[in-house]
């Protein structure tokens, strides 16, 4: 019996068994969490219009070369200024010592670049005059013939007139000078070269353009008494009482100037040291 009931009870606990209750696990839920991206925009930035002054109509101001103890470029304007100021002691100065003005003027104009080459402007000294033995004043070095040579200083640009004048009247081998017409400049400019004042083999030929460019043979006749004008029909047709001369007029162009003096703008620009083929009305113009 007790076999019995023991098969019993086991076969009741097979059949009915014993269920374990399925732990449906946790559903997480995972929530994306969107991130906005904040981008930084700049802020926008403010234009700021730049005023440009309107390029002015006129022509830039005609140059020429000066070479004399520096090579210097300088307007027309400089050298009419220059003229202005120092033509009243170049007459004076042919007055007193018989030196035509027009050869002081031209000189001192090629001699300091109109006023603005470095003896003129640190020693008022317009005309390269060298310190030599008897020279006790203040002195600068300046490189010429040779470097650092020792020029004269002058307080004031009028002392380098009178001392210019007198350096030509107290010297033996200028004599000659003062024996020719006190209106020929052209027997000035070539008696200086003559008698030593400068080694550039050009020195004449730079002295008489200057002066027959700017006409400052009117100042010779002033001091002498002479009659001399600049014909105005020859300023009204741009041609100069030198042939080698040509003054720009309303029109003109380098093309239209080289048609007419059969020249090529090229040689144009080089007799005359242009570095475009800018002219302006009134400016004169090396054409031979």
């Amino acid at each position: 019996m007790n076999k019995i009931a023991f098969l019993i009870l086991v076969s009741l606990l097979i059949s009915c068994g014993v269920s374990k209750p399925k732990v449906q696990p946790k559903k997480t839920v995972r929530t994306t969490q969107k991130t906005t991206i904040k981008q930084k925009v700049d802020a926008p930035v403010e234009k700021v219009e730049t005023k440009t002054s309107e390029k002015e109509n006129t022509p830039p101001p005609k140059t020429e070369i000066l070479e004399a103890t520096q090579k210097l470029r300088v307007t027309t304007e400089m050298v009419l200024a220059y003229i202005s100021q120092f033509k009243e002691v170049a007459k004076e100065n042919m007055i007193r010592d018989g030196i035509p003005a027009s050869i002081t003027l031209a000189q001192g104009i090629l001699e300091s670049g109109a006023g603005t080459g470095n003896l003129s402007v640190q020693a008022n000294n317009h005309f390269g005059i060298k310190c030599h033995k008897e020279w006790t004043g203040k002195s600068i070095k300046h490189d010429d013939d040779t470097a650092q040579e020792c020029f004269r200083k002058y307080e004031y640009a009028e002392e380098s007139y009178r001392d210019h004048s007198y350096f030509l009247t107290s010297r033996a081998w200028y004599k000659p000078l003062f024996l020719l017409q006190k209106n020929d400049y052209k027997a000035w400019a070539r008696g200086l070269k003559k008698s030593g004042y400068a080694t550039d083999v050009k020195y004449p030929e730079k002295l008489i353009g200057i002066i027959e460019r700017y006409h400052l043979q009117q100042y010779d006749a002033e001091v002498l008494g002479i009659d001399f004008q600049v014909k105005q029909s020859d300023k009204i047709e741009g041609i100069l009482h030198n042939e080698n001369q040509y003054i720009v007029v309303k029109g003109d162009t380098l093309y239209s100037i080289s048609k007419k003096f059969n020249i090529t703008i090229d040689e144009l620009k080089k007799k005359n040291n242009f570095l475009d083929n800018t002219i302006s009305l009134g400016q004169i113009i090396i054409i031979k």
